[in-house]
């Protein structure tokens, strides 16, 4: 190899590295930064306005000084529920888990049977358009007396409360698939199948994926809310816990992971989304 050419090539890969260091403070400047400010600042203005000796809030600093051992030890266990915020999360992560796959799995099906259909939308979706407006926590002593148990009761309202969105957005992404893209499968002959996943749900993916992340809220808004009257492990339990303790500081930290946590889960939905519509329906 010439000196010529290892040079050049040298210089490319400088190039291409001050190029992504480029787009990654561009990435930093035009995202994080702004989001630090603001959070620094209600941060500040928290301090300031809890420190006083009339707060019946703690101020940044107390919650940071009572809740330590809680951000430091996130996994300990001491058995029963007296365990760390991790496994709290965790416990909750996965009747969210649960709840949130049988609701995509029947609301994609059940989106796809009103969108292809004009007798299922006039026979269901009035009916869909009923139940969606029941309140989350509205279900749970229904559930309890059907199940007699709060973990199925719990997963049952996971699974009511986030399938409405996705039954939705999935009828309106199959009924909006173009003509032409209905015209071309005819032409081509494709059977029912290949019409299914070469057509309908390429078309259909961005309208799903949306349904898709209004479900993973609803779901995790629905798992604390329910945690708090079914007891047990989970993040919902402790923060009712706390309150009937009167941990305050405990309270505010749970609210802080419960965000986090949503935060997270609706990005992970949106990525997965964007790979898979290529970024045409996020």
């Amino acid at each position: 190899m010439s000196e010529a050419s290892i040079t050049s090539g040298i210089t490319e890969d400088s190039r291409s590295l001050s190029l992504r260091l480029k787009n990654l403070g561009n990435y930093l400047t035009v995202r994080v930064v702004p989001a630090l400010v603001v959070i620094g600042i209600l941060v500040a203005i928290w301090q300031i306005t809890c420190s006083r000796p009339d707060s019946n809030l703690p101020s940044a600093t107390t919650v940071f000084e009572e809740t330590r051992y809680l951000i430091e030890n996130p996994f300990y266990d001491n058995g029963g529920t007296d365990v760390g915020m991790g496994w709290q999360l965790l416990a909750s992560l996965k009747r969210v888990a649960i709840g949130y796959t049988l609701a995509v799995i029947a609301g994609v099906a059940l989106g796809i049977l009103v969108g292809q259909s004009v007798w299922a939308m006039r026979g269901l979706d009035p009916l869909f358009q009923v139940l969606r407006t029941v309140p989350p926590l509205a279900w749970l002593p229904l559930s309890l007396a059907g199940f007699q148990d709060s973990q199925p009761s719990a997963l049952f309202v996971i699974f009511i409360t986030s399938i409405w969105p996705i039954i939705i957005n999935t009828s309106v992404g199959v009924r909006n698939i173009p003509a032409d893209y209905r015209n071309v499968a005819r032409v081509v002959r494709l059977n029912g199948w290949q019409y299914f996943y070469k057509i309908m749900l390429p078309a259909a993916a961005p309208y799903i994926f949306s349904g898709l992340r209004i479900g993973i809220g609803l779901s995790w808004l629905a798992i604390i809310a329910a945690e708090m009257l079914v007891g047990g492990v989970g993040i919902g339990f402790f923060i009712w816990d706390a309150w009937n303790s009167s941990r305050i500081s405990d309270i505010i930290l749970a609210l802080i992971y419960v965000g986090l946590v949503g935060y997270a889960l609706d990005r992970l939905v949106s990525l997965a989304g964007y790979f898979v519509t290529r970024g045409t329906g996020q």
